[in-house]
């Protein structure tokens, strides 16, 4: 079966740039993401670590 898709894309001038595009995007996604991740203020931290032990005032 690999090889019908395999001659279907061979086909398509210019399909060995797609994967580097896929690449490109997922990597710099998950940068970005620890880069957001890194840069968080201190507050907002500390505020969602005590969210497991912080009584619920709508009970």
């Amino acid at each position: 079966m690999l090889k019908f898709i395999k001659h279907h894309l061979d086909t398509i001038a210019g399909v060995g740039i797609y994967p580097v595009i896929s690449f490109v995007i997922f990597f710099s996604f998950f940068l970005l993401m620890l880069f957001w991740l890194r840069r968080g203020c201190c507050a907002r931290r500390s505020y969602g670590g005590t969210a497991p032990f912080r009584r619920d005032q709508h009970q």
